[in-house]
């Protein structure tokens, strides 16, 4: 599938992009290398139409269809840089709306299974033609509903939402592991925090780590 993109990119998604990209992610308090090695070598522009590759490493979000969106490279990389920071590197790893399949694809370079489950059916395709392209061999899709988690294959080191409810998901706590952590935007569209929730043996304990703005995470499948 790689002669249907070109993964090295040319002019505004070149390398030469990403790598201004990766400087701007520096300056604005990004310090995982790892984590900045792996996003300047990610061809970004694959996981949006054509129409937009010129202006997807600029820092903003990018309709992706069914009113979905691609979220800006410093989120991605602020919710990565959190699950990289703690204690224990996860090994297990559930994120909770595929989308276009960029944050999939940059968690499966950093973490040994990834797990992601996509409300959007027709987003399935798109998304495995990528990562087939990307030989990224250690994920794991799922079309479902996120609210309820992945239950069959609980539980998980980490669990990641890209899509913001307006209260956490009583399933996605009970299938973290314990120390486990996750790290979700909550609360309704204009008043939306983004939260680490750690499962410790003294509890929950909740962090809140910047105001964001995500499209909603919606229940059900289509």
């Amino acid at each position: 599938m790689t002669e249907r993109w070109n993964l090295q990119g040319i002019g505004m998604t070149s390398q030469r992009t990403r790598t201004r990209m990766v400087q701007r992610l520096r300056d604005q308090g990004i310090r995982n290398e790892e984590l900045l090695e792996k996003m300047a070598a990610l061809p970004r522009h694959i996981f949006v139409d054509d129409a937009l590759a010129h202006r997807v490493y600029d820092d903003i979000a990018l309709p992706i269809g069914f009113s979905q969106t691609i979220s800006q490279p410093m989120m991605a990389a602020m919710m990565t840089e959190r699950l990289l920071a703690l204690p224990e590197r996860p090994k297990k790893v559930l994120e909770i709306g595929t989308g276009s399949g960029y944050q999939t694809a940059l968690l499966a370079q950093l973490f040994d299974q990834v797990f992601t489950i996509e409300r959007i059916g027709s987003f399935q395709l798109r998304v495995r033609e990528r990562f087939d392209a990307l030989k990224l061999g250690n994920i794991q899709l799922h079309h479902g509903d996120g609210f309820l988690g992945w239950p069959e294959q609980a539980p998980f080191d980490a669990i990641l939402v890209t899509a913001a409810p307006v209260t956490v998901p009583r399933a996605l706590i009970e299938q973290l592991k314990p120390d486990g952590c996750l790290i979700l935007p909550v609360g309704e569209e204009g008043k939306q925090q983004l939260l680490q929730v750690k499962n410790t043996v003294q509890g929950l304990q909740t962090e809140v780590l910047a105001d964001v703005r995500f499209v909603p995470l919606l229940e059900g499948k289509v």
